[in-house]
């Protein structure tokens, strides 16, 4: 079922995005996938929660500078569902992983942190109190998939385990591709940066969002601003394409396979 009220922790359970100019972005991703997102209100610093049918799917906010740096990169961030953000956050530190915003509270709604893996890919994790994340998946417009992108698969692999609980295994049928489970349940993927990508891509987690036609959704994409970075191809999955929205946040699209 593609509606969801609560995720085991080590799960990926929300996502939401960063960036310059948060009307615009809301209106482009309004357009793109039917979503409904106004900006929100002072006490909750603008952050618009994004939904489909009525069900949260996605947040977006302004992006600020932290610690008097610059701004942060336009990216999709992953969050993990943890029961324990304190004990996720030390448990991070002690796999070698860098926490960049230490544990806080989000009103009654629940607790987050951000940081980075080893390698340098940055991730969130929340614990629910009031909210539990996306409640709305796998199906046109909501999240199908988390990947991992990153230079060094078997130490990305032992951070993981260490610090979220994630098993990494190969993914039959799908060769140099790994599957993150957590109890033996798929939640995600794992691979090496592809070959050809630019040297200054870092590690990273990117999101995939579903939608009917591949073909379609990267035209239109197109069409408002957004760049295709990989036209729509033929993969394990589905179709899919490689894209950015008009501020350059990249994620993916794919038209899945009917699951056997």
């Amino acid at each position: 079922m593609p509606e969801v009220t609560s995720y085991q922790p080590g799960t990926p359970c929300w996502i939401d995005l960063m960036v310059p100019d948060q009307r615009a972005a809301l209106d482009f991703y309004s357009g793109l996938f039917g979503w409904e997102a106004e900006v929100g209100p002072p006490e909750s610093g603008g952050y618009a929660m994004c939904t489909l049918k009525g069900k949260p799917v996605a947040g977006a906010m302004s992006a600020q500078s932290m610690s008097g740096e610059g701004p942060p990169p336009t990216v999709w961030t992953t969050y993990f569902c943890s029961a324990d953000a304190q004990a996720t956050s030390e448990a991070i530190s002690r796999a070698g992983g860098t926490v960049l915003l230490p544990v806080m509270d989000v009103m009654d709604l629940g607790r987050m942190l951000v940081a980075a893996d080893p390698l340098g890919a940055v991730f969130g994790v929340w614990q629910p109190l009031g909210f539990s994340g996306t409640g709305l998946v796998n199906e046109p417009g909501t999240l199908i998939w988390n990947e991992l992108n990153t230079t060094d698969r078997e130490a990305a692999s032992a951070f993981y385990a260490e610090a979220l609980g994630l098993e990494s295994t190969p993914m039959e049928g799908a060769e140099g591709y790994f599957a993150l489970s957590v109890d033996g349940r798929t939640v995600g993927g794992l691979q090496p940066l592809r070959e050809g990508m630019p040297p200054e891509v870092p590690p990273h987690w990117l999101v995939y969002f579903a939608v009917e036609d591949a073909d379609r959704a990267a035209a239109k994409l197109s069409a408002e601003g957004g760049t295709v970075l990989r036209p729509p191809y033929d993969m394990i999955a589905g179709r899919m394409s490689l894209v950015k929205d008009p501020q350059g946040a990249p994620f993916a699209l794919i038209a899945p396979k009917p699951m056997s």
